[in-house]
């Protein structure tokens, strides 16, 4: 038989029984604990991580500052190359063409330009990637300069050695011209010197007029009333035909030379640079290879004095001949 259904016989559940208060106590220091640890487990790993951080970003800025430093030195080191270009070509200054003052102007720009990003003390990558290529593009640049340079001092290198051979051509041009010069005046010396005519067969006569006109010739000074002065042009076949100079020097007794207004007496130059006054200048038809006689009285309005003529005569500033008359004293029935 069975008694479940009797109340009497309904099976009865315990009811749990609330802790202690000691027990209690003991959960709430547990979970502080736990709530302790976790809470150091977390600031340990923030540290952790924040360190980790740090770390790397000083690897980050260790990194830029590496790279900047490379920049730099690869910076310096093409400013450097190009500068050498620059002094090494200084003296070709003169010749550059707009091509160089461009390409020198462009180097300038793109070096502000590198050095103003790697001043930068935070730069990003960005930044030194544009860097980078700018040194790229800067050193191809500096290639490009030092080729039209090479390129200008070759061209200069020809020019000068053109130069060179043109100046010495002219050189030997005008020393050949100066040889040859020489030479022609030379000639024209010595043919001037054989042009110059000669004089002799000199004749110096003093003549005494008469009233009749009768003429008769005298040694005594004082009844000379003229000297005729006679000389033959020698032959010369050096010489051409045409209008000759023959200048005639008449000198007294005391050195002193003879001029007549009505002669037509002046001044002439020797060849030796002097200057010397002529009596009478006589110009003669000349013609070249003939012998020609040449005469003219010379008539003073005072008396003639007693001692030597003396008779020069010049042709072409040369002197081509001379002749001497002397005058004595007459006595009282001479």
């Amino acid at each position: 038989m069975s008694f479940e259904n009797f109340p009497g016989t309904e099976k009865t559940t315990e009811m749990p029984q609330p802790p202690k208060n000691g027990n209690w106590r003991n959960y709430l220091m547990i979970g502080l604990v736990v709530a302790l640890l976790g809470t150091w487990a977390y600031i340990i790993w923030d540290k952790n991580k924040t360190k980790e951080t740090i770390q790397q970003k000083e690897t980050v800025i260790a990194t830029t500052t590496s790279q900047r430093d490379q920049l730099q030195k690869e910076l310096e080191e093409a400013t450097m190359r190009y500068d050498m270009i620059k002094t090494s070509s200084a003296e070709m200054a003169h010749v550059k063409d707009s091509i160089i003052t461009r390409q020198d102007r462009d180097i300038s720009q793109k070096r502000i330009k590198i050095q103003q990003l790697l001043s930068k003390v935070n730069a990003t990558e960005a930044e030194l990637a544009e860097a980078r290529q700018l040194i790229g593009s800067l050193n191809t640049d500096i290639n490009t300069y030092k080729t039209k340079i090479e390129t200008l001092e070759g061209e200069k290198i020809v020019l000068t050695q053109e130069r060179n051979a043109v100046m010495q051509q002219r050189d030997k041009v005008q020393k050949d011209f100066d040889s040859a010069r020489t030479l022609i005046r030379e000639k024209d010396e010595v043919i001037d010197i054989a042009s110059t005519l000669h004089a002799s067969n000199f004749s110096i006569l003093g003549i005494n007029e008469k009233s009749s006109g009768k003429e008769k010739t005298t040694t005594v000074a004082k009844r000379v009333d003229k000297l005729r002065i006679s000389f033959d042009i020698d032959e010369n076949r050096t010489t051409t035909s045409g209008t000759k100079y023959i200048y005639v020097c008449v000198f007294a007794p005391n050195g002193n030379p003879v001029t007549e207004e009505n002669l037509g007496s002046g001044k002439f130059n020797t060849r030796d640079g002097k200057e010397k006054i002529f009596t009478q200048r006589i110009d003669i038809n000349y013609t070249q290879g003939q012998r020609q006689t040449l005469s003219i009285d010379l008539k003073q309005n005072n008396k003639l004095e007693t001692g030597d003529y003396r008779i020069e005569v010049y042709n072409n500033g040369f002197k081509i001949g001379e002749g001497v008359r002397s005058l004595k004293k007459g006595g009282i029935f001479s």
